[in-house]
């Protein structure tokens, strides 16, 4: 997994004006946990990956920084 993955997290969700506790919340884990994934100090798990693409509306890869477009170009069944 790319090593700057975490800085689309935080990105994401600053875009959003949200809190990492507001997002540990929707992925159902502590703010602690969660701000080690945006510090890159742990992976994080390919469920939350999914999660959060489906919450952001984007894609996993655009998370991942293997693509540029935010917009899916398959939808996720929700």
């Amino acid at each position: 997994m790319p090593s700057y993955y975490y800085k689309k997290l935080r990105e994401l969700r600053e875009q959003n004006n949200l809190t990492q506790s507001e997002i540990a919340q929707i992925l159902q884990t502590r703010q602690e946990q969660y701000s080690k994934y945006e510090l890159g100090r742990r992976e994080i798990p390919v469920h939350h990956l999914i999660t959060l693409a489906r919450f952001y509306r984007v894609s996993v890869d655009y998370i991942l920084g293997l693509e540029k477009n935010k917009t899916r170009k398959t939808a996720l069944s929700d």
